[in-house]
């Protein structure tokens, strides 16, 4: 890997670390903010939610930014609403003041993920983008590991607000190493007008190719990031009935699993290509495994439950390799419009989908403690498991081999 590769690797990949300790911090701060606030189950799913609400709200604008500005300085700008967000959250005593601050750090950090891949198509060769995002998603995932037993641990000498104060700092700091060190000369920029680069946007919406490889993507990814941000950890405490300390020692195993994941399914594609596996097939399998994971849990297979979690977490991120699918299916200057109108559905469907968990779980009443029974939890995985199912039967049906739609044969310039 040469040294400007290993700097936009490195940078970009940090941003995206950022991201992800922000999508995933409410699973430690509930216990505190629902006591603190005398949140439900429902309210607690709005305030988390919220995050991916921003996010997704911004995909759009962001991915035309990307396309037109370029992702080291969008994403270095982005990152400070992020840093605000966390302050606003942190200083807020009332549940409206924390929505907007949740809100903001949704909209901060909605170009980190786009960012990254965008900065990484146009830098690493086509073939290898499977492995290298993948690798991404990894040190992404090192976020998912964080807000697990190192999150409790520090909470266990210094307030959630505290903490809240500190991750803006990072952020900062984040944003000022990419505007500072990020690669300035080789950064491709687009040079469409907005207006032409908005119709490239709704030319991929209105492209049943970008559907048919996101449908069953865009579904397990909604599911795995709404549990695994705030679900996961409500399960381990009201279904397997386990402390707060082993419960978060579960959350860091998923998530290192999802860093080996991320990282051998990457390399795996890329081998199995080259013996004749298409990438789409080799994704499929890893979201169908992730849905039979997910079956284990819900019927309490007689498994390790480090071995359940860590193969939820394994498989969980496994969709994300259609990020690669698409971007070879629409041309290099819509890069970013790819990366962002995918994450745009998948962000949408977290927050419908962590949304939805809150208000089906708080049909039933907490015990004194505020442990939800098992039936509300197996009610609110049955349905996502279901969808799931569903998305998987459209992503197999036959259908017409993935070429690009004419109107961007076209129009190369959108």
């Amino acid at each position: 890997m040469s040294l400007i590769r290993l700097r936009v690797f490195a940078l970009f990949s940090l941003g995206y670390f950022v991201s992800y300790v922000f999508r995933g911090v409410n699973l430690g701060f509930a216990p505190f903010i629902t006591r603190d606030l005398g949140l439900s189950a429902a309210d607690l799913g709005l305030l988390t939610s919220l995050y991916f609400l921003g996010f997704a709200g911004a995909q759009v604008p962001a991915g035309v930014l990307l396309d037109h500005f370029g992702a080291r300085r969008v994403t270095a700008a982005m990152l400070l609403f992020a840093a605000a967000g966390a302050w606003v959250f942190g200083a807020a005593h009332g549940i409206g003041a924390m929505m907007l601050g949740r809100l903001l750090v949704g909209i901060g950090v909605s170009v980190c993920l786009g960012g990254a891949f965008k900065a990484l198509a146009q830098h690493f060769p086509t073939a290898r983008l499977p492995f290298v995002n993948g690798l991404v998603m990894a040190v992404g995932g090192f976020g998912g590991v964080m807000v697990g037993s190192p999150l409790t641990w520090v909470l266990g000498f210094s307030g959630w607000r505290t903490v809240c104060v500190w991750l803006g700092v990072l952020t900062v700091a984040v944003s000022a190493a990419l505007w500072v060190f990020g690669p300035k000369g080789a950064e491709q920029r687009g040079h469409a007008t907005v207006t032409s680069q908005f119709k490239g946007t709704w030319h991929i919406l209105s492209s049943a190719a970008f559907w048919k490889i996101a449908s069953f993507s865009v579904v397990t990814q909604g599911v795995f990031y709404a549990m695994q941000s705030l679900w996961v950890g409500a399960w381990l405490r009201d279904v397997m009935h386990l402390a707060p300390r082993p419960a978060a020692t579960l959350v860091s195993v998923l998530g290192f699993a999802m860093m080996a994941g991320s990282v051998g399914f990457g390399a795996a594609a890329r081998s199995l290509e080259q013996r004749g596996v298409s990438l789409y097939a080799f994704c499929g399998i890893g979201m169908a495994l992730y849905v039979v994971t997910q079956l284990l849990i819900m019927f309490h297979a007689p498994l390790p439950a480090a071995l359940l979690w860590a193969s939820y977490g394994f498989f969980g991120g496994t969709g994300i390799l259609s990020y690669a699918i698409a971007a070879r299916h629409f041309p290099p200057q819509m890069t970013g419009r790819v990366n962002t109108t995918l994450t745009l559905v998948i962000f949408l469907l977290i927050f419908g989908f962590q949304l939805g968990v809150g208000a089906i779980v708080s049909h039933w009443s907490p015990d004194a403690d505020g442990h939800y029974p098992q039936a509300a939890h197996l009610t609110a995985w049955g349905i996502l498991v279901a969808l799931q199912i569903a998305s998987a039967i459209w992503y197999v049906l036959p259908g017409r081999a993935l070429e690009r739609p004419e109107a961007l044969r076209a129009n190369p310039q959108v």
